[in-house]
């Protein structure tokens, strides 16, 4: 499995995403990847899973097919997104 956060380092709820995955960290031991949506490998990963909302927390199965999407605010629970790490 491969958890992954798109979003905006330089927006409103940036902070609100950074603690999310501080706090993911220290109760589960495990790191979401950050993706920038503005960069090129961005890009391309938003236009393959569809991504046009941020943040997005998106769960990807080992052969990256989907298998779960959190859009937008409010962030989902870290138990929610822990179940795929």
């Amino acid at each position: 499995m491969r958890v992954v956060v798109v979003y905006r380092a330089e927006s409103d709820y940036a902070r609100r995403v950074i603690d999310f995955l501080h706090d993911f960290n220290r109760q589960t031991g495990h790191t979401i990847e950050e993706i920038d949506p503005d960069s090129a490998e961005g890009s391309d990963f938003c236009r393959t899973y569809d991504i046009v909302e941020y943040p997005t927390i998106i769960a990807l199965s080992a052969d990256s097919q989907m298998q779960n999407m959190w859009r937008g605010l409010p962030l989902p629970t870290i138990s929610e997104v822990s179940f795929y790490v």
